[in-house]
């Protein structure tokens, strides 16, 4: 193990010590989570139901726009990178995914963790483009950074910034206390972990991820919050996938006719598949458009933690719940402002049980499927 991991692994818990104020003999003691992560190519599919679920009805003309398979346009499903968690450093065997986060879909694996932990990401590079992972929050030396850049290292100091293709890098970052929630916070919060070896064509690929953390003395031994019944992530998430990595592969793939369509530089100096480059803009809510998004499930009376985040791009987002409200930031409301990169923590007590929608009230949003339904049972 390299003398720098060593001495971050060796930090005196004072350092890393969380928000304090609780009995330190009832909460979990520090210690470092270790995760096999890979970021891997996979087929993946925005509307698996091939319906409108939010309607319950066949694709009408508008979402065709986005969905359609034919001699111009690609469709709904795209080859991607996405990251997965492997059981050990092998990378042979997938963990499973719990099935209370099956709704995390494109999302990369929840990594949680205590103010005052260590997450230590043992990373593999399984896609054929350089890749890395990038953290928000928590703290990181320059061997843990995953992003490059002119900062006057070398060495080991850039081994992480960009892991080639079948390479493998130990992240280490240390959860401090100004990772943890701050003052008007609720019990834990939301950052995120991303690719930013090409941060534009890496996240429009699909890299990315939740990171969660829990104060100390507000979490049970497994680091969830002891005052959330359930916890939801939910990324809204504009992928590009005209800037992917991928669109020349996709077009190839899944065109019924490749010479119809041409790729293109913008203005912006951005890239085009013609003729339709919109179709190619999937505004999606976990990977999933059209009410497509699974598992969103309580019960009238829970304590529901709801995590929400967006991705990059020229994208705001206004996070709507129909049916009940939220907490945030100790006002209430039922409408969430989300800037690029950004990232929430809203807190509901549902009241009003059924089928509920929850969209993004960005009007070409919703019309492009920025959509999905929340059930909330009675009890």
């Amino acid at each position: 193990m390299p003398r720098r991991m060593l001495l971050l692994l060796s930090l005196p818990v004072s350092l890393l010590a969380g928000c304090g104020g609780g009995s330190r003999e009832s909460a979990p003691p520090p210690h470092t989570r270790t995760y096999y992560v890979a970021a891997d190519t996979v087929t993946w599919n925005y509307a698996p139901a091939s319906i409108n679920e939010i309607t319950g009805q066949p694709f009408d003309s508008v979402a065709n726009f986005f969905v359609r398979n034919d001699a111009r346009n690609i469709g709904h499903i795209y080859k991607k990178s996405i990251y997965r968690e492997y059981t050990d450093s092998t990378f042979t065997t997938l963990k499973p995914r719990d099935a209370k986060w099956q709704h995390l879909g494109i999302l990369g694996p929840l990594l949680r963790a205590v103010v005052g932990d260590t997450i230590r990401v043992i990373f593999r590079n399984n896609t054929p483009h350089p890749a890395s992972m990038h953290p928000h929050g928590v703290f990181y030396t320059k061997s843990s950074e995953g992003a490059p850049y002119a900062d006057s290292t070398g060495g080991a100091d850039k081994d992480d910034d960009a892991v080639p293709p079948g390479g493998t890098h130990a992240y280490v970052w240390p959860v401090t206390e100004r990772a943890g929630p701050g003052p008007n916070d609720p019990s834990s919060i939301l950052w995120m972990y991303h690719s930013h070896a090409n941060d534009e064509r890496d996240l429009d690929a699909g890299l990315v991820g939740p990171i969660i953390v829990t104060a100390r003395d507000k979490a049970r031994a497994d680091g969830t919050p002891v005052d959330a019944d359930r916890e939801f992530v939910v990324a809204f998430d504009e992928f590009d996938e005209n800037q992917s990595w991928y669109i020349l592969d996709n077009a190839a793939r899944y065109t019924h006719d490749p010479k119809q369509v041409k790729l293109t530089t913008s203005g912006f100096g951005e890239l085009q598949l013609l003729p339709n480059p919109g179709a190619n803009l999937m505004e999606g809510m976990n990977g999933y458009i059209f009410g497509n998004l699974p598992g969103l499930t309580m019960k009238v009376g829970e304590h529901v933690r709801w995590y929400i985040m967006a991705t990059t791009g020229f994208e705001i987002h206004a996070p709507h719940w129909h049916g009940n409200d939220v907490l945030i930031n100790g006002m209430r409301t039922d409408v969430a402002p989300l800037l690029p990169m950004a990232m929430e923590v809203a807190d509901m007590v549902p009241d009003d049980p059924g089928i509920w929608l929850f969209h993004c009230h960005v009007g070409p949003h919703i019309l492009a499927g920025m959509q999905a339904l929340y059930h909330v049972e009675a009890k």
